[in-house]
């Protein structure tokens, strides 16, 4: 009897040994993944003096990387259960790490983007198999819920650092050394996921033609936004059109065409959509707002970003308590609200503007984001069953990514010429318009806990 409660304390051991290992790895992707959208942006004004580029070039390097996280976003989960999820989440951050080094040692801007687009792709891989990881290690929902807190909080604090960090990296060792800094992070995250147990693949539905088609039009309209191509808008609706039927007719859709007409499913990702469309289309030109037009250093750039980016970080929390007392609505409408204040207020930044109305002008972004990016998260996975939610998040946050990428295809192409504060002035009355379609929806449309069908597949 002894032997044999030695062993299960033995096994017992050696499961949360494991478990801590594999969330560490999970957390260290989640982590880095968040981090390299933080310390880029900083980054951007020096890497364009660095290789001669201007603002389209600099759009590329930053949407190429969300694009393809947007796009791939959509099935990737998909892939995670055929392969298993910590064969994914190896491959997914092997690749992210060995992109990072060709980031780094990218001898031009051309060659940048394309690995830029090859980390967007390995984030995408990357992202849902981290998280699959976490459910795998802790079945049981308390340990799960404290677990999936730790992975978050990991978001968090890159998001918070990530503006300082890039900034100091920048300054002190050079814009690439704000890719070198993935490579550590990636190494350790491998080794913590060698010791974890291995995920078993399942047979999992994956949709390449709409898949494809997806790619294709949101490329499509990324490159039409930031070049001003005609062909491109073409190819766009000849891409979407193709993904609208493939969608209808696949038994095995990768978008259920009647779970996006849910209010309480569509509205949270548009709302996802705008908010993120707004916010990087912002930062990114506020970024270089502060260093071609006011004279600061990289460092002094993500200082200027610190306290909103670690206001996202607090207010998530208080989103939450919000949320349980009130429901998830009132925090959703009013984040909105708060960044539509942020965004109006951009309309107020000159040549000549202090410092310390820039920095008030930044404080409505992470109090506005943080509100409502908690609050819509839980207004769509209540309004959709259990079976659905994992489709569901990849939506939302494919959706999200690619209003990233959109915004800063917009607002930079806005600016060209080097009119960032006339470019500022004209995002931030589109941005504007686009957030109040959105915040109205939200309260006329919005009704929570509106389950779909769980036998509906289409």
């Amino acid at each position: 009897m002894t032997d044999v409660l030695a062993d299960a304390a033995d096994g017992a051991d050696a499961h949360c040994g494991s478990a801590g290992l594999t969330l560490a790895a999970a957390a260290l992707g989640f982590f880095v993944l968040t981090l390299d959208t933080q310390v880029v942006t900083v980054a951007m004004p020096v890497i364009g003096t660095e290789l001669n580029g201007g603002i389209t070039s600099l759009q590329w390097v930053v949407s190429g990387y969300t694009l393809m996280l947007a796009a791939l976003l959509l099935s990737a989960g998909s892939l995670s259960d055929r392969i298993g999820a910590s064969r994914a989440f190896a491959v997914g951050l092997a690749a992210f790490t060995a992109a990072s080094a060709a980031c780094g040692v990218a001898p031009e801007l051309g060659v940048l983007v394309a690995a830029r687009f090859l980390q967007g792709a390995a984030g995408a891989v990357l992202l849902p198999a981290s998280l699959a990881l976490v459910r795998q290690a802790y079945p049981t929902a308390v340990a799960r819920a404290r677990a999936v807190a730790v992975w978050t909080s990991a978001g968090g604090a890159a998001m918070a650092a990530g503006p300082l960090v890039g900034g100091l990296l920048t300054t002190t060792l050079g814009w690439r050394a704000v890719f070198y800094v993935n490579l550590p992070i990636g190494l350790v995250g491998l080794l913590a996921l060698i010791r974890s147990p291995r995920s078993l693949p399942r047979r999992a539905p994956f949709d390449l033609p709409g898949q494809l088609s997806a790619t294709l039009a949101l490329a499509a309209v990324t490159y039409a936004v930031i070049e001003g191509s005609v062909v491109a808008t073409a190819v766009f609706c000849v891409a979407a059109a193709v993904f609208v039927i493939v969608e209808r007719r696949s038994t095995q859709p990768m978008i259920p065409p009647r779970l996006v007409r849910l209010p309480a499913v569509a509205v949270p990702a548009a709302t996802g959509l705008a908010l993120n469309f707004a916010f990087y289309g912002a930062v990114f030109l506020l970024a270089l707002y502060f260093e071609q037009v006011h004279g600061l250093s990289a460092l002094e750039t993500g200082l200027m970003f610190l306290p909103m980016t670690a206001l996202i970080t607090v207010v998530n929390l208080l989103a939450g308590r919000l949320g349980t007392r009130c429901g998830p609505r009132l925090p959703m409408a009013l984040g909105q609200v708060v960044l539509l204040g942020g965004v109006c207020g951009l309309l107020a930044l000159r040549e000549d503007t202090p410092l310390v109305v820039q920095a008030a002008v930044l404080l409505p972004f992470g109090i506005g984001g943080g509100l409502a990016v908690p609050a819509l998260t839980a207004v769509l996975l209540e309004s959709v069953d259990a079976g659905r939610a994992g489709l569901a998040a990849g939506l939302l946050n494919a959706g999200r990514q690619f209003g990233g990428a959109l915004g800063v295809a917009l607002f930079g192409s806005l600016a060209a010429g080097g009119a960032v504060v006339a470019g500022l002035h004209m995002g931030a009355i589109v941005g504007a318009a686009v957030l109040v379609v959105t915040t109205t929806a939200t309260v006329v449309l919005v009704r929570p806990r509106t389950t779909t069908d769980p036998s509906d597949t289409r």
